[in-house]
């Protein structure tokens, strides 16, 4: 991290953590992220769901709604970038405050509940997306909606022609009863009707589903069966957590969803379990904030990883150490490619 980046996170923390992330987007918008581009070799080069990325490092949904700074983005470093999550009508979310830092545990707790400009004036910026990179869209439902589950295939539909890839986020624990559509029969009835607004596309899309970590063993299993009945492509695995187990920070009793490193071991845990029950490739979230703690995802079983917290700590510069440190990780190992890594670690979760 440099001098400056490192001054101007230490800016940044010291206001509310809403407004410096808004900041953030905005001192992307005008030029004053990296710009060198993913780091990339024939070891980190990687493929999930027929998409070519260059390094396996992706940006989690909810660090840029709107998509509105995804040129700055493309010269992060990430190998692939997700946006949104964007609902079918705008919405402003929760009441403010709702994030919240906790940087005794390095980790945040949010309550934004899908706040964002709808679909619309996303898939106008969408339109305008770097040419050559990946960049997915996470699909969710507006709070007072009468048909939650149709509202994803809305946002498909619509924005589906400027992405490449979607997810179905069912998991934010800060939509109320968002979550109950991970039971079998909803979900089920939900991602039949995703998948047939994908069919419908003039060019159909890989389709992931992202999860929970806190689902148990049996919905662990409910929810590998239909996303493989299904024919998605992916599965994220993880989203926020409510568990609070070992928090230090203040602001440790806020309601929302717990991200950063408190959730490694639990949503690492949950992935390699999901690497037993399914053939599907996952994507690890949760937790990665070094290149150590994402080839531990790899090796878990993820073909692919993303964070977002760790980038409030460790500032965009982040992606590059993860990149490089990976490669050597890898090299180190013997292995030629991520794909040969891929669950090689897996018993020591399990």
């Amino acid at each position: 991290m440099s001098a400056l980046e490192r001054t101007g996170l230490a800016a940044l923390r010291r206001i509310d953590p809403e407004t410096a992330h808004g900041l953030a987007l905005r001192a992307l918008q005008l030029g004053l992220g990296p710009r060198g581009g993913p780091y990339a070799t024939s070891r980190l080069a990687t493929q999930i769901a027929g998409l070519n990325l260059p390094n396996p490092i992706g940006l989690a949904a909810g660090f840029d709604k709107n998509a509105v700074a995804l040129h700055p983005l493309g010269r992060c470093g990430f190998g692939f970038v997700e946006v949104g999550a964007a609902t079918p009508r705008p919405q402003e979310g929760n009441p403010r405050p709702r994030l919240f830092r906790l940087t005794e545990d390095q980790a945040a707790i949010n309550r934004f509940g899908f706040n964002n400009k709808g679909m619309q004036a996303i898939a106008h910026s969408l339109r305008e997306r770097p040419k050559g990179g990946v960049t997915g869209l996470n699909l969710g439902a507006n709070k007072d909606s009468v048909d939650r589950a149709d509202d994803f295939a809305q946002v498909l539909r619509h924005c589906g022609p400027f992405i490449d890839f979607a997810t179905v986020n069912v998991s934010s624990p800060n939509t109320e009863k968002l979550r109950d559509l991970q039971g079998k029969a909803a979900l089920t009835a939900l991602l039949a009707g995703v998948m047939a607004a994908n069919a419908g596309l003039t060019r159909p899309l890989p389709v992931f589903l992202k999860i929970s970590p806190d689902l148990n063993e049996a919905e662990l299993g409910d929810v590998a069966q239909v996303a493989e009945a299904a024919g998605l492509s992916a599965i994220i695995a993880t989203n926020t957590t409510l568990a609070r187990d070992g928090l230090k920070s203040a602001s440790k009793t806020q309601s929302g969803g717990l991200s950063g490193q408190p959730m490694f071991e639990k949503s690492t845990r949950i992935l390699a379990r999901l690497s037993t029950l399914t053939t599907l490739p996952l994507i690890g979230v949760g937790g990665v904030g070094s290149a150590e703690q994402a080839y531990a995802k790899i090796r878990a079983g993820a073909s692919a990883v993303q964070l977002y917290t760790a980038l409030v700590y460790g500032g965009l510069a982040l992606v590059d150490e993860i990149a490089r440190g990976l490669d050597h990780l890898l090299a180190r190992d013997g292995f030629g490619s991520v794909a040969q890594a891929v669950g090689s670690g897996r018993s020591e979760w399990l």
